[in-house]
């Protein structure tokens, strides 16, 4: 009942509001990487065995060479889907919901213990900065038997947001 108002009950409106309008800017590979690096919400989206996607929400960084950098299980569909078909897609997007979002394709490589280590080190800080113990967060991923996988950027569509198509008038 929260998001109900009682009948007959009129919402304050302080007259006309413009419509917003759909923006999608061609970005280049600097660009893309400063708009992903400061995102941490995307959907990854690999081929199942049977050709149809699977997409997966995933917490994702931007490594120091420019790929996305994602934590995960070696058990998880993604991960047997990424290394069987290595080319993915992930749609990265904002914080806020109506935000900027981009689509960017690449192929992803997987990592296991005791080389994905490091790299899990470097996801961690491209998300949250410095760990207060590494040696414990080390020891934590050997505990859970973590997997990442990275994902090189090879194609991208715009930064784009919703809106009203351009040339729209109310």
């Amino acid at each position: 009942m929260g998001w109900c108002r009682p009948l007959g009950a009129v919402p304050a409106y302080p007259g006309p509001v413009s419509p917003r309008i759909a923006q999608a800017d061609q970005v280049d590979r600097a660009a893309l990487l400063e708009f992903l690096r400061p995102r941490h919400h995307a959907l990854l989206s690999t081929v199942r065995r049977d050709g149809r996607p699977q997409i997966s929400p995933v917490a994702m960084g931007v490594d120091a060479q420019g790929r996305i950098v994602i934590s995960t299980y070696p058990s998880r569909a993604k991960v047997a889907n990424a290394r069987r078909h290595p080319e993915v897609s992930l749609c990265v997007l904002s914080d806020d919901w109506d935000g900027p979002w981009v689509q960017v394709d690449g192929v992803a490589e997987v990592l296991d213990l005791p080389a994905a280590l490091d790299p899990l080190v470097d996801y961690y800080r491209s998300i949250a900065g410095e760990h207060p113990d590494w040696e414990e967060y080390r020891q934590a991923m050997q505990r859970q038997g973590k997997s990442l996988i990275r994902v090189e950027p090879q194609q991208w569509g715009p930064v784009a947001t919703g809106g009203f198509p351009p040339g729209f008038s109310s």
